[in-house]
């Protein structure tokens, strides 16, 4: 399965990828399905109301990560790239009290979510832990057409013969399959990568940037002017989250602290109360501020997912501000890398939380950001593997056990520590050759191993871990 850099990284909505953006792309390809994408019941009559229901973790931490407003948002046409943040409770308060929405292309239909969004605390449906059900009716309460999706991390979504197909591809070769059609460099391990690199002559950005042309049939130019976009949205979210302070919703009192933190670092420049650890500071402070606009449900992009969100844009900016000889052109090849990492990882293992914990979500994304900083700073294919794995390794057995559900503890903090980490396995890689023990295909594969065995209860349920202790008030 061909990644795009654009489908690791993708502008969306807090707090969650796979709990508010992936229930809201579900919930609008199922309007689209309504329109003629799909047949209806045999013998329905005329459409006339909707219903939903959450499954497994979407169910458990689906009021923390607003799954219900996504779901309504989406049914009522919006969609996670497009949606304006600050009308989004106005538009669920509307239908709210009407019980009714007016899907664009569409009559209008009943829509109560008091009675007709059902959060299912069972079993969790059988293809992934993050399911939902959509299920539509005619005027006289008949089945006129039922689709279940799966959100899979990262803002992905499927349904259940796109899933079955997706499981079916991952055991054929990814190679043939993608040379028949005509992607220059077909890489589907790290070891293909590296093959291929070497066969090439060709970096791994190099590699990328010719698979991203000939995906998208597009000049570099343009490539690139698309990826500034993504970098200019990274940013301004962390521009925002330098800017803001108060409480972040949901209930836990969890204050932002980003903004006064980054006005001590901007105190204590040129002065003799500057530590030399304070790059770490300047890390943390960077995707603390993103991590809180997505818990308040702001504007973030998925790095890979909306819980990981802060360490690549935090790599970006440090590489940007921070590191010598930083270029546009160095920025370009550090996203490039990244979403090459970030590609392999979803593809041979997971980078959901519900599905392997939180070592899938941050420390994906502490190795994509470690890659790709090592790629900015002139590492070759093989150091830059070697980033990747230091970075996720010391991530392995990661849970994901968010307090009350909610993506704010541990999840801010954890961001900063993710791309503390990255910085330092990109470093600890530039300084060798390249050459290591353990492969990156190898590691990933022990991701996907701990995640399999990891109990439920530490896979983004709420029901473990620190989601239980928290302190008596």
């Amino acid at each position: 399965m061909f990644l795009s850099v654009f489908d690791i990284f993708k502008i969306g909505v807090g707090p969650s990828s796979s709990h508010t953006m992936g229930p809201m792309t579900a919930a609008a390809r199922f309007l689209d399905d309504l329109r003629g994408g799909a047949e209806k019941i045999p013998g329905a009559g005329k459409l006339a109301r909707l219903s939903a229901s959450l499954h497994g973790s979407l169910a458990f931490t689906g009021k923390g990560h607003a799954t219900d407003r996504a779901v309504i948002l989406g049914l009522m046409g919006c969609e996670p790239a497009t949606i304006d943040p600050d009308k989004a409770e106005e538009l669920e308060a509307e239908l709210r009290a009407t019980g009714r929405i007016s899907p664009p292309g569409l009559c209008v239909l009943d829509f109560d979510p008091e009675n007709d969004l059902v959060f299912d605390y069972g079993p969790p449906l059988p293809g992934h832990p993050n399911g939902l059900m959509l299920r539509a009716f005619d005027e006289r309460g008949n089945p006129y057409l039922t689709q279940i999706y799966y959100s899979i991390g990262g803002g992905f979504v499927v349904t259940e013969a796109e899933l079955a197909a997706e499981k079916a591809a991952k055991t054929q070769s990814l190679s043939a399959e993608k040379v028949a059609m005509g992607y220059p460099y077909p890489f589907g391990s790290a070891a293909e990568m590296l093959d291929m690199g070497r066969a090439s002559g060709k970096s791994i950005a190099e590699m990328k940037r010719a698979n991203e042309c000939a995906h998208q049939d597009i000049a570099p130019r343009e490539l690139s002017r698309q990826i500034t976009r993504i970098c200019d949205v990274m940013h301004a979210c962390i521009d925002r989250g330098l800017r803001m302070d108060g409480i972040l919703p949901g209930g836990l009192g969890v204050k932002r602290r980003a903004k006064a933190i980054h006005e001590q670092l901007l105190a204590e420049r040129g002065s003799n109360l500057r530590q030399p650890h304070a790059a770490n500071d300047w890390l943390s402070v960077y995707a603390m501020a993103v991590n809180e606009e997505n818990a308040a449900g702001g504007r973030v992009v998925t790095s890979p997912t909306n819980g990981a969100a802060g360490v690549v844009p935090s790599v970006l900016r440090y590489y940007r501000d921070q590191c010598i000889g930083a270029t546009e052109a160095g920025a370009e090849t550090l996203m490039l890398t990244a979403s090459a990492i970030g590609g392999l990882i979803k593809h041979r293992a997971s980078i959901s939380g519900a599905e392997c914990g939180c070592q899938a979500e941050v420390g994906s994304a502490s190795a994509m950001a470690a890659a790709g900083l090592c790629a900015a700073l002139g590492g070759t294919n093989e150091q830059i593997e070697n980033a990747a794995e230091i970075a996720l390794e010391h991530h392995l057995g990661m849970t994901c056990d968010p307090a009350a559900g909610l993506v704010q503890v541990p999840c801010i903090e954890r961001n900063g520590l993710g791309a503390i980490k990255a910085v330092s396995a990109a470093s600890l890689a530039l300084r060798g050759d390249g050459s290591h023990f353990m492969p990156l295909d190898n590691c990933i594969e022990t991701m996907r191993q701990t995640g399999e065995d990891m109990n439920t209860k530490y896979k983004e349920t709420s029901l473990g871990g620190l989601a239980v202790n928290l302190p008596e008030c």
